[in-house]
């Protein structure tokens, strides 16, 4: 029956909708209604008011909407969207100050004589707003306003003019900053937890295993790796405006004819050019840039854009006045100052004390101070003009409002469809469709470019990617990643600007365009602007590492990065290994042999013996690789038959726990009614519903338990090699530090030894606790030195041996720790000088082959290839 208020949940968003209301009261308004009344219907009929909700009810529906409240608002864990009111502020401030205007003149001159230069040149001007602004409709009228009477002038195709324009302008949905990657990143958060749970589910399911190795987990997104992700298909998209404008004019000149410079290019022209692509070049580098250096984060990088863009609109508010770049001047000069002196001193004012840099922190708090006056002299000029920081603030408060609304409205949709089972039934939808996971895929793409003909990129974005989102990043065939599916997603959506009948770039340029341009033309220029698009589409769909290797790049490359034996990165980094082993063979052999062939007859025995085991451990390595060779092939040939069979029983036994849960519910109601009407229709049901299980069980391969067992036992053999592989390298490089630790602390062990002379020499003078504090403050000294718990024994049992006044005994444990002092000086000698200088040309030798795990990260030159291989989609789905 929840079906019934499922579809009318449906049927009451779509009419709200339709019937002109505002989207952040017809999502909340249709979720309250539906609840509401299935809970009244319920109570009435049945005097329960939970009977029609798949899961829980009214009270749990109103519980959970109380915490997406509380999430979005106080939850500081959850910070991306505090992103969304700086890039706003950023854009409308940009827009305002008139910054297209000049980009477009500029531009023009520049790429009007190529053939389609005008048209070119959109595109471009396009992408760099995309970049700083990000404001479709700002775009979408600057550059109607601007361009479209110029390119008409000149000939232009109408359709083509205006397709360029619209096109041109929903880049900013794409090319980060965008403020949809920004909702998208946190929906995917949330569905990247879902999806998380539903795999972990998956795979106790099907290998009984309470805990999944983290290499199987969904890889989740956030703001910043959606920035990374999206920047190249953003490009792509842009080369691909390129190219058909370009053929366009070359195939058909009459539609792009190139445009002559009247001015020519003069130094003054290139000079103009160069002072209208600075400024927004330079807030994209500060913006994106800092995110990607890892100076910033999404949060901050949008603070210092909504900065940056003030300080602009203060000179291009003021540039036809005396002193117009005197605020700019103050904050480049403020900024040069800090970065000079961070680069020069330590600022820090906790460590001021050591330090004593005064004067330099002196000089950062003048440098600050004036960048403050920079900031606020800029906005008494964006307040003072045209009163613009007055209406940028109104307009961003109104669109942060109706991003947040709309938010908490969807989120009480998404809760109200999970609560009538909507997600249960689309993910038996998409799981019943032949063809896998792209077949689901490709129709959830399809659906996607279909809403958005009817409904805005937020609307999708907040409604249908939660529901979604969790189903396609939870199948294992496939394993993509949040990063590529909220991309993909971000570049479908994007053609609901241009797609009639609601498309809102369409709305935006007919409202600027003279009566000469016919509705007709801009609804044809933008097709094939949208089947370009959609070409884009495929392109990233096809090619991911176009969406994943900047964010794994970048993650791999920075301060936090994993080190190379970590469980995600071990695939990439073995399969690295074992090219390596090959290739480097011999040189990795002949440092093997050299640490083997080691004298070390004057080193203590446990120390020589963990030397001697290290190079044991080194030497088996190529044996277990060739024994993991063999284990994979093993396996290779088992895989044949377990894949054939894996997919079709894996299907047949989620059939039947879909029923076999249905049959616990029976079970549930046979038990709770009296009714015997009722209890004689519940047994009918039961026995269907054994039959239809007993039907599923008879369709499963006979030989299917034995090809599992088969290919799970030859699974387990391959990682039990894997694991001694691993441990034998992980042996052989930490046997070898920590030996090169041991002898490298001879230095401690003689500044040492004066101290435990004095020590003994007045350990007696004293009596009770200064003894023994005595006795610990010189053992303090050995804390951090290698191979020094032999000496701190035995000071802590004449410590004990003095509190109880065994002063004999403890002066013959102080006398050991004096001997034991000396001999460890001296072996260390002759270690230092005969055993150190092998040990640490092995280490060097092999730091990048058998020593790889043990670095703390990943050698630079491997980051490219790490990143490349983590980039590309890997079928885990037979771990399920």
């Amino acid at each position: 029956m929840e079906l019934y208020f499922l579809l009318l949940l449906f049927i009451l968003m779509m009419l709200a909708l339709g019937m002109g209301f505002p989207v952040a009261f017809a999502l909340p308004g249709s979720a309250i209604l539906s609840i509401g009344l299935a809970g009244l219907f319920g109570w009435v009929f049945f005097g329960d008011v939970k009977i029609f909700f798949a899961q829980d009810g009214p009270t749990e529906w109103l519980s959970a909407g109380v915490m997406n409240f509380r999430a979005i608002f106080y939850d500081f864990e959850r910070d991306t969207l505090i992103a969304i009111p700086l890039f706003i502020f950023m854009g409308i401030m940009l827009q305002r100050s008139r910054i297209a205007e000049d980009l477009l003149m500029t531009m023009a001159g520049l790429f009007g004589p190529v053939p389609g230069g005008l048209g070119i040149s959109v595109v471009f001007v396009g992408a760099l707003l995309a970049a700083t602004t990000g404001i479709v409709g700002a775009t979408v009228v600057a550059m109607g306003l601007i361009s479209l009477p110029s390119m008409m002038r000149n000939k232009y195709s109408p359709s083509l003019a205006t397709g360029t324009i619209c096109a041109s302008g929903t880049l900013g949905q794409i090319i980060p900053p965008s403020i949809v990657l920004i909702i998208l990143a946190d929906q995917l958060g949330s569905a990247s937890d879902q999806a998380s749970a539903m795999r972990q589910s998956a795979y106790k399911a099907a290998t009984g295993e309470f805990t999944m190795p983290s290499a199987f987990d969904v890889t989740s997104t956030s703001a910043g790796d959606m920035f990374l992700g999206a920047f190249l298909p953003g490009m792509v998209l842009v080369c691909v405006y390129f190219a058909y404008i370009l053929i366009t004019a070359l195939i058909r000149p009459s539609m792009a004819p190139p445009v002559p410079n009247p001015s020519g290019y003069t130094k003054e022209f290139l000079a103009k050019v160069m002072f209208s692509l600075v400024p927004p070049l330079v807030l994209i580098f500060l913006v994106l840039g800092s995110i990607i250096m890892g100076i910033a984060t999404v949060n901050q990088a949008g603070a210092i854009g909504a900065i940056g863009a003030t300080i602009m609109a203060g000179y291009k508010l003021y540039e036809d006045k005396k002193g117009a770049l005197n605020p700019t001047i103050l904050a480049i000069g403020s900024i040069a100052v800090i970065f000079t002196l961070l680069s020069m001193f330590d600022l820090n004012i906790k460590n001021l004390a050591v330090t004593q840099n005064h004067i330099p922190v002196l000089l950062a708090i003048i440098a600050s101070a004036a960048m403050i006056a920079a900031i606020a002299w800029s906005c008494y000029r964006t307040y003072k003009v045209d009163n613009t920081l007055n209406e940028v603030m109104i307009e961003t408060a109104k669109t942060t409002s109706m991003v947040f609304i709309i938010l908490l409205g969807a989120a009480m949709l998404t809760a109200a469809f999970r609560g009538f089972g909507g997600e249960h039934y689309v993910k038996d939808f998409l799981q019943s469709l032949p063809g896998g996971f792209w077949t689901q895929f490709i129709v959830v793409m399809a659906v996607i470019f279909i809403l958005g003909f009817f409904l805005d990129f937020i609307e999708i974005a907040v409604v249908v990617v939660p529901i979604i989102a969790p189903i396609l990043l939870a199948d294992p065939s496939a394993n993509i990643t949040a990063v590529w599916l909220g991309v993909m997603i971000g570049v479908n959506i994007q053609t609901s600007f241009l797609t009639p009948p609601f498309g809102f770039a369409l709305f935006y340029l007919r409202g600027v365009a003279s009566s000469a341009v016919k509705t007709i033309s801009i609804y044809r220029g933008v097709v094939p602007f949208i089947i370009l698009q959609l070409i884009a589409l495929g392109i990233v769909g096809a090619f991911p590492p176009l969406v994943n290797y900047l964010p794994n790049r970048f993650y791999l490359s920075s301060f936090n990065a994993p080190p190379p034996m970590n469980p995600r990165l071990q695939s990439c980094v073995e399969s690295y290994l074992a090219e390596t082993f090959v290739e480097d063979k011999v040189a990795i052999t002949a440092s093997i042999a050299k640490l083997d062939a080691l004298e070390l007859n004057n080193l203590p025995e446990k120390l020589a013996g963990s030397i001697t085991d290290s190079a044991k451990a080194a030497a088996s390595v190529y044996p277990r690789l060739e024994a993991i060779d063999a284990a994979q092939a093993v396996l290779d040939e088992a895989t044949i038959s377990y894949a054939s069979l894996h997919t079709d029983v894996r299907v047949l036994q989620r059939e039947i726990g879909k029923l076999e849960a249905q049959q616990k519910r029976n079970k549930s109601n046979k038990q709770t009614t009296d009714d015997e009407g009722e209890i004689a229709d519940i047994t009918m049901k039961m026995e269907q519903v054994d039959a239809e299980i007993a039907a599923l069980e008879a369709q499963i391969p006979e030989n299917w338990e034995t090809v599992a067992a088969e290919y799970q036992k030859h699974l387990k053999a391959l990682a039990k090699e894997q694991r001694g592989y691993r441990r034998a390298m992980d042996d052989s490089y930490n046997g070898i530090e920590e030996a090169m630790s041991i002898i490298s602390s001879g230095d401690g062990f003689v500044a040492f030894q004066p101290v435990l002379a004095e020590l003994m020499a007045t350990v007696k003078t004293l009596d009770g606790k200064p003894q023994e504090q005595a006795i610990k403050d010189a053992s303090k000294m050995l804390g951090n030195v290698a191979g020094s718990s032999g000496v701190k024994s035995l000071l802590s049992k004449a410590r004990r041996a003095y509190k109880k006044d065994n002063d004999d005994k403890a002066d013959k444990l102080m006398a050991e720790a004096r001997d034991l002092v000396a001999a460890e000086i001296s072996w260390r000698e002759s270690a230092t000088r005969d055993v150190l200088p092998v040990l640490a040309t092995y280490q060097q030798e092999t730091a990048e082959n058998v020593g790889l795990r043990g670095q703390d990260r990943l050698p630079e030159f491997l980051v490219p290839r790490i990143s490349r291989c983590r980039s590309v989609h890997k079928d885990i789905s037979l771990n399920f």
